[in-house]
């Protein structure tokens, strides 16, 4: 058997499992849902395995399935992403808006380098970024894409790697810690001074939640300050004002420096990293396919 799977029939069953729907599917990609059925099922023929539990309301996957979405899924997002883009370019200069709804972590991890490089390789394109921690539904906002990282994303969006694996971590100050010491268990958190989340400036105060796999836990921490703004927050961790939060990747210039710790190390919860998605392929306009090529291209060197 050749190691290669049919490639349209491997389309065929990405589109589906994303959208968890063969009529939401088939419309995506232009063809019928029949069609749609019958090339999943040629696939599943090659393959020797079921890939659809097609007796669910939505279709759910196989755990064969699942397994092969999330390994060919990115993949054949580059490949149409290369050959659109390249479409693109020949059939004229790229213009037009591309809108994204991204966290304030994305900005320095992310932005900072790919809209540069963007502007100056297709200068009459406009990149419209709304900065929002909370989770936005870009479909109904109108907006061509998000990032977000990889347990925020739905299902049935089409997403691509721009940021590798980090952690959720707690740090403080040197003299935070010199003030009220070092905490030693997840329940020490609950007498110490910590720093509030919001993911908008209306929604309730996050609860943090630190851990790993089963030994995860909620924690309704207090403190003297509860703000949306990731910088801010930092800022006031750096003062010593509590204990901090976040991504070690949006602190590691300050621990680099010492000007944070990190602590219950041991309580670090994995995050797989950011993701640029979007809801369909086949809605992608020439402006988003070109400033997903060079976000890719820029973060490969990274």
């Amino acid at each position: 058997m050749p190691n290669t799977a049919p490639l349209n029939a491997l389309n065929a069953f990405i589109a589906v499992a994303r959208r968890a729907s063969f009529s939401a599917a088939a419309r995506d990609l232009g063809v019928s849902a029949s069609a749609l059925s019958q090339s999943v099922k040629r696939l599943e023929d090659h393959l020797s395995v079921a890939l659809l539990q097609r007796g669910s309301k939505p279709i759910g996957l196989t755990e064969a399935g699942q397994r092969l979405l999330d390994a060919a899924g990115p993949a054949l997002d580059q490949a149409w992403a290369g050959v659109d883009t390249l479409r693109d370019a020949k059939s004229g200069e790229i213009s037009g808006a591309v809108k994204l709804s991204v966290p304030t972590v994305a900005v320095p991890l992310i932005l900072e380098r790919v809209i540069p490089a963007f502007a100056r390789r297709y200068p009459k394109a406009m990149v419209d970024v709304r900065v929002e921690d909370g989770l936005t539904d870009i479909v109904a906002e109108g907006l061509d894409a998000g990032i977000r990282l990889r347990h925020a994303l739905e299902r049935d969006m089409i997403s691509a790697r721009l940021h590798g694996a980090c952690r959720l971590v707690v740090a403080a100050a040197p003299s935070y810690l010199a003030r009220r010491g070092a905490p030693e268990r997840l329940d020490d958190l609950l007498t110490h001074d910590c720093i509030g989340i919001r993911f908008s400036s209306n929604s309730s105060p996050y609860v943090w939640r630190l851990g790993v796999g089963d030994a995860q836990r909620k924690i309704p921490v207090q403190g003297p300050i509860i703000s949306n703004d990731r910088y801010l927050s930092r800022l006031m961790a750096v003062e010593g004002l509590g204990l901090y939060m976040g991504l070690d990747v949006f602190i590691a210039a300050e621990l680099a420096r010492g000007d944070l710790q990190i602590v219950l190390e041991r309580y670090a919860r994995p995050v797989e990293g950011m993701f640029l998605y979007f809801p369909s392929r086949a809605q992608v306009s020439p402006a988003l396919r070109a400033f997903i090529e060079v976000a890719r291209e820029i973060m490969r060197e990274q």
